[in-house]
């Protein structure tokens, strides 16, 4: 499972990669988790605001931060 994490770097971009460690862990799921901040790469996912969850290529959410527990449920 691949994971990436879209933000150019803001407190709320790191809160999610963080959580999305922790949601990893608590799964224990194999996963590869991927922050990624470059900005056309965020926008070939048609993201208008970060940060945003990417699972697998899919586009779960954007715009929010959600806890470890909400995202443990997504993957």
């Amino acid at each position: 499972m691949k994971i990436e994490v879209l933000g150019a770097g803001c407190a709320k971009c790191k809160t999610l990669y963080e959580n999305v460690k922790k949601a990893v862990e608590m799964s224990g799921k194999e996963a590869e988790v991927v922050k990624v901040e470059d900005i056309p790469s965020i926008m070939k996912y048609g993201v208008m605001s970060t940060p945003a969850l990417v699972i697998d290529g899919v586009v779960k959410f954007s715009g929010k931060t959600v806890s470890p527990e909400e995202i443990r449920g997504m993957l």
